[in-house]
C-alpha cells in the first residue's frame, strides 16, 4: 500500500468533516463524488442546492446526494454564525448587521462553520487564490496555540528508497513564510514534525539544513539555523531534532556519520526544515524534476485546525488527496 493509499485508509478510519466552499466547482463536485463514494470525509458543500444538484445531474455524479449542502445566503445558522463573528472581530468594528454580509462569502462561513464545530476543516482554492481562502482563516480559525506562524509542507515521495523512510521525506517551509526568524523557523520544525506523524505515520527526524554542519560554518544564517534547533528541542522534546546540519549530512548515512557523528538525526533525516521559503521552494521544485519524486502538497500547517489551499489548476485527484490529509491532519489535533 503506498502513502497516498494510506491516507485514504486512515481517512476512513477518521471520518471526518470537511467543508468545500467551492460547492458549485466541476472539479470539487467530481471530487466529492469519489470521496462519498469511497467513504473517505464527510462532506459539506457550500453552494446554492439548486446550482449543485443541477451541477452534479450533468456530470453525471451519483453521490451528491449524500452531502451536506449548505446555502450560504439562507440556511439555519445564519445568526449563530454572525454572532461568533462579531465577537471575534468586535475589535476591528464588526457589527452584526455586517457580520449578516461577510458570512454569505463560502470561505468565510467555511471558516465560521470550523470555529463552530461543525466541521473539522476545509479545503478550497480550485478557484479562489491563496489569500483569499488564508485570509478568513487567519482572521477566525487563528493558529495553534504556542505557534505564531503558519507554513506549508510538501510530502515528497522519491523513486530511491534509500532516502528518508524508505523513500518517503516531508519537506518545510516550501510554500508561505518568507525569512522566518530563528524562533518562527523552531516554530515551523515542530509544526512539520507534527504534520509527518499525523498524514504520514513515520517518527520525525528532524534536520535542520543550513551551509554549516555542527559549526562547521561561521555566518549569522548559520547562527538563526543553530538558534533554531535549540528552541524547537525545548518546545517539543519528544521529536528527534537536530540541526545545524548540510543536506548531505542530513540524508547520506556515511556522510552524516563523518561530520556529525554524534547526532540521532544525521544520515538519516525524513524531515528537512529550510532556513527560509527561497531555499525550501527550490530545493523541493528541484527535486521534483530532476529526481521524478512526487510532491504531495503544500500542505498548510500551524492552524487551530486543518485548512488546506489548492493550486486553481489542481485535478480532481489532487482534491480528493487533499482532503484526505486534511481529514488526517484533524485527527491528529
Amino acid at each position: 500500500m503506498d502513502l497516498l493509499q494510506k491516507i485514504k485508509a486512515n481517512a476512513k478510519l477518521h471520518n471526518k468533516t470537511i467543508v468545500l466552499p467551492e460547492g458549485t466547482e466541476e472539479r470539487t463536485l467530481q471530487a466529492t463524488d469519489i470521496l462519498l463514494e469511497e467513504g473517505i470525509a464527510q462532506i459539506i458543500l457550500i453552494g446554492a442546492p439548486e446550482e449543485v444538484k443541477s451541477e452534479a445531474t450533468r456530470l453525471g455524479l451519483k453521490n451528491i446526494d449524500k452531502a451536506t449542502i449548505v446555502d450560504p445566503k439562507s440556511h439555519d445558522k445564519m445568526e449563530a454564525y454572525a454572532e461568533i463573528l462579531v465577537e471575534l472581530r468586535k475589535k476591528k468594528g464588526m457589527t452584526m448587521e455586517k457580520a449578516m454580509e461577510v458570512i454569505q462569502d463560502p470561505l468565510y462561513l467555511a471558516t465560521l462553520m470550523i470555529k463552530a464545530g461543525d466541521a473539522d476543516g476545509e479545503v478550497a482554492g480550485a478557484l479562489n487564490a491563496t489569500g483569499d481562502v488564508l485570509r478568513p482563516a487567519f482572521q477566525i480559525v487563528k493558529t495553534m496555540p504556542g505557534i505564531s506562524v503558519v507554513s506549508g509542507a510538501f510530502i515528497m515521495i522519491l523513486k530511491d528508497k534509500n532516502y528518508g523512510n524508505d523513500g518517503m521525506m516531508v519537506f518545510a517551509d516550501c510554500a508561505v513564510h518568507p525569512n522566518p526568524t530563528a524562533s518562527e523557523l523552531a516554530e515551523i520544525a515542530v509544526a512539520t514534525a507534527k504534520t509527518t506523524k499525523a498524514i504520514a505515520e513515520m517518527e520525525p527526524r528532524v534536520a535542520m539544513l543550513s551551509f554549516s554542519t555542527m559549526g562547521s560554518g561561521k555566518h549569522e544564517m548559520v547562527d538563526k539555523v543553530v538558534e533554531a534547533t535549540r528552541l524547537a528541542k525545548e518546545m517539543a522534546p519528544e521529536f528527534q531534532i537536530d540541526g545545524e546540519m548540510q543536506a548531505d549530512a542530513a540524508i547520506v548515512e556515511a556522510i552524516g556519520a563523518k561530520k556529525a557523528p554524534n547526532s540521532e538525526v544525521a544520515g538519516k533525516a525524513n524531515v528537512l526544515v529550510f532556513p527560509t521559503l527561497e531555499v525550501g521552494n527550490i530545493s523541493y521544485k528541484l527535486v521534483q524534476r530532476l529526481a521524478g519524486a512526487e510532491a504531495v502538497g503544500p500542505v498548510l500547517q500551524g492552524m487551530a485546525a486543518p485548512i488546506n489551499d489548492l493550486s486553481r489548476g489542481c485535478s480532481v485527484s489532487d482534491i480528493v488527496n487533499l482532503v484526505a490529509i486534511t481529514a488526517n491532519q484533524a485527527a491528529g489535533m
